[in-house]
């Protein structure tokens, strides 16, 4: 099936030439394979080898929904379904999931198994003008790594409190770190009647969170985030250590460590739903999280909302899905993959939110409040809300343990995706130099990362990572994804994308995946940028708004994530021998085939160089 070509596709040069007529290489001469794969070897600077592959499919598929179900999925869909119409939320999102979210999973997951390289390679292999749209994503990846982590070590943090006293930390108001404002939710008075509060009240699991795992009382904000919390420190340096442990082997060791960290989270999820369905005032909760407003679909905000909702938690544009996709065999069906992991993510997120708000539910009828006072998102979720429900439970250390394995694990999976992201895509770029001392690599990068989120966890953290969260990724991960099927459907040619996938699978995509790629993918997600800066406020959190010098460092900040492409673009146009049109046309067209094209040809034809 590989030797099924066809050289004359529009959108890049023929499959027959090897090399373009401006080749470095000045003599024509004939040359048998061997010779060949010596050229080969001397102008890639690596040599032509089986690539590594995983040991299973289960390893890979693993993997993949590792990744793509992460904390997003149980502390940011429910609400953002709540928020956006309920029930209702569900046409938006499963339509954007149709023609957005799952059309570019599939596009990463193809073009990674048949160029069977990493992020930056890639590009710089299919249109070598755009190749700092690599850079780009590792940046990216970089980025949200500072902060991302630091997350998983708050669930350490809370994973190990369980474990120091009889009584779960963050459910009295007699601690070191609480206020006179501390007020136990369940407080009751002589005759048995809850305790009134008064807004100036606070719950001792927000004060626990607040007060002792980040000491945020010490910090005013960004100007003023003080010292590093040691602590917090030791328990990111945990999460480090175990990253680096299950990456500096590649897949083999990353395939193995999964088959714990992306099946344990469904047992946790699973016990806590049927746990939590158990609850009094769980039908309210689940019936609150459903219940339909049909008004508003007539919102632009409620698809926009689901399309971001769809696009953050599948993960297309991070680099991920082509790293992960090019250590698989060249056959492997990605067709199927890609729908199986999709709908697993994708109903994941939908029972999350049964797990959540049948918690919800039980707090409104212990508090004897209305479901708005209960609800909330993002950290303050998983961290107050959740953990403050679990502690009125029989057994409660057993289901605060099973609750924060839950959330490192739905943590580290993405984690190791984002940084095999950055890994991949370094090495095949720099086989010999980083792709030789993978060991070496992964420890500078671990340490780099590990670096770069000591600003999250001084007092002053949540102000960084709220920083962070905004300016790291968001717009700048979106419009990557906008130039990458661009570059893939116009620039390489979607017609020469869709014959690679019918030389790995057998089957050409149908019009649906075509008009995806081409036009509806990218255009939804060019609405949501241009919305969510016609939209754009400034940047809050609790109260705190950030000055001004903040918001011009963030734009900068994504500016030079983007800045890799144009930088990139004018180096290659500098560099390249020719007339500007000469360059352009050269620089436009892919300029190099996979190495196992390479050798199908060589086993068929002569080759002239």
């Amino acid at each position: 099936m590989n030797g099924i070509r066809n050289e004359n596709f529009q959108g890049g040069a023929g499959r027959g030439v090897l090399f373009s007529t401006t080749s470095t290489t000045s003599a024509c001469s004939y040359h048998n394979a061997g010779e060949t794969v010596k050229i080969l070897e001397s102008r890639r600077g690596s040599t032509v080898s089986e690539r590594e592959s995983w040991s299973k499919k289960g390893d890979y598929l693993l993997s993949l929904v590792g990744f793509s179900v992460d904390l997003g999925n149980i502390w940011r869909f429910p609400y953002v379904c709540y928020q956006n119409g309920g029930g209702a939320f569900l046409i938006p999102y499963i339509l954007m999931a149709l023609l957005c979210g799952i059309p570019l999973f599939y596009l990463e997951l193809a073009l990674g198994q048949f160029q069977r390289t990493g992020c930056v390679t890639v590009w710089s292999r299919l249109c070598p003008i755009f190749e700092g749209l690599g850079y780009a994503i590792v940046m990216v990846n970089i980025l949200v790594s500072f902060y991302y982590n630091t997350v998983i070590a708050w669930a350490v943090y809370y994973l190990i409190s369980t474990f120091t006293s009889s009584d779960l930390p963050w459910t009295t108001c007699d601690n070191a770190w609480n206020t006179d404002n501390c007020v136990s939710s369940y407080d009751t008075t002589g005759d048995g009647l809850l305790v009134q509060h008064d807004n100036d009240s606070v719950s001792p699991a927000a004060e626990f969170f607040e007060r002792k795992v980040l000491n945020q009382h010490l910090s005013s904000g960004l100007d003023d985030i003080g010292a590093i919390k040691w602590d917090l420190m030791l328990c990111l340096l945990a999460v480090y250590i175990t990253v680096y442990f299950s990456l500096w082997k590649g897949i083999k060791g990353s395939g193995k460590v999964v088959w714990v960290t992306a099946t344990l989270p469904y047992f946790c999820l699973l016990v806590l739903l049927i746990r939590g369905v158990t609850l009094e005032g769980a039908a309210d909760g689940m019936l609150y999280y459903l219940n339909p407003k049909w008004e508003k679909l007539f919102s632009a905000g409620v698809w926009v909302a689901a399309a971001a909702q769809v696009f953050f938690s599948l993960g297309p544009g991070f680099g991920v899905l082509l790293a992960f996709a090019s250590y698989n065999k060249l056959h492997n069906n990605c067709y199927r993959d890609t729908i199986v992991v999709s709908a697993i993510n994708c109903l994941t997120s939908f029972l999350s939110g049964f797990a959540v708000f049948s918690f919800l539910g039980y707090m409104a009828v212990r508090q004897n409040t209305s479901m708005e006072n209960v609800v909330t998102e993002g950290p303050g979720l998983v961290f107050i809300a959740y953990p403050e429900a679990i502690a009125t439970l029989p057994w409660s250390h057993m289901w605060s343990i099973l609750f924060f394995i839950m959330l490192i694990t739905l943590g580290l999976d993405s984690t190791f995706g984002g940084l095999e992201s950055v890994i991949t895509g370094l090495s095949d770029k720099f086989p010999v130099k980083i792709g030789g001392h993978r060991e070496l690599f992964v420890a500078a990068l671990v340490l780099f990362s590990f670096t770069g989120a000591l600003t999250t966890i001084t007092y002053g953290g949540q102000y960084v990572i709220q920083f962070l969260d905004t300016y790291g990724a968001g717009t700048t991960l979106l419009l990557v994804v906008i130039m990458e099927a661009v570059v893939v459907t116009w620039f390489y040619g979607v017609r020469r994308f869709m014959d690679d996938i019918f030389s790995m699978l057998g089957l050409r995509p149908n019009l649906y995946w075509t008009v995806c790629w081409c036009f509806i993918s990218p255009a939804f997600l060019l609405f949501v940028v241009v919305f969510a800066l016609v939209t754009i406020e400034p940047l809050e959190f609790n109260g705190y708004v950030y000055p001004v010098w903040s918001t011009v460092f963030g734009w900068c900040l994504s500016a030079a994530s983007l800045a890799w492409v144009p930088c990139f673009a004018l180096y290659k146009l500098k560099n390249t021998p020719g007339t500007l049109k000469e360059r352009i046309m050269y620089l436009v067209k892919p300029n190099s085939e996979p190495d196992h094209v390479m050798l199908d040809d060589m086993d068929s034809k002569p080759v002239f160089v």
